[in-house]
């Protein structure tokens, strides 16, 4: 492997900006900003969604009401493939 060409693989603390969790894993991301994790200061980076926010994760995931949006398609444009497949 070629020296000083890769960048620099270190420990970061990522911190969820809605539920306050923080999870230490390795990044190439910088930061001025650090944070006291299990005894060691680290960098901080701080992030809008991980697995404890989001909704996929959470179970909180919204159902879309695909049957509504068929029928709404077809409501609109279904005369239009019936005629095209008359005139074929």
């Amino acid at each position: 492997m070629k020296k000083d060409i890769h960048p620099d693989y270190h420990p970061v603390v990522f911190q969820d900006a809605g539920t306050g969790t923080q999870f230490l894993t390795r990044s190439t991301a910088k930061s001025d900003r650090t944070t006291e994790y299990e005894g060691k200061e680290y960098p901080l980076i701080v992030v809008d969604v991980t697995s404890e926010s989001h909704p996929f994760w959470t179970g909180a995931q919204r159902v879309m009401d695909t049957a509504g949006r068929v029928e709404r398609f077809q409501n609109r444009f279904g005369a239009m493939a019936r005629r095209r497949k008359k005139n074929s």
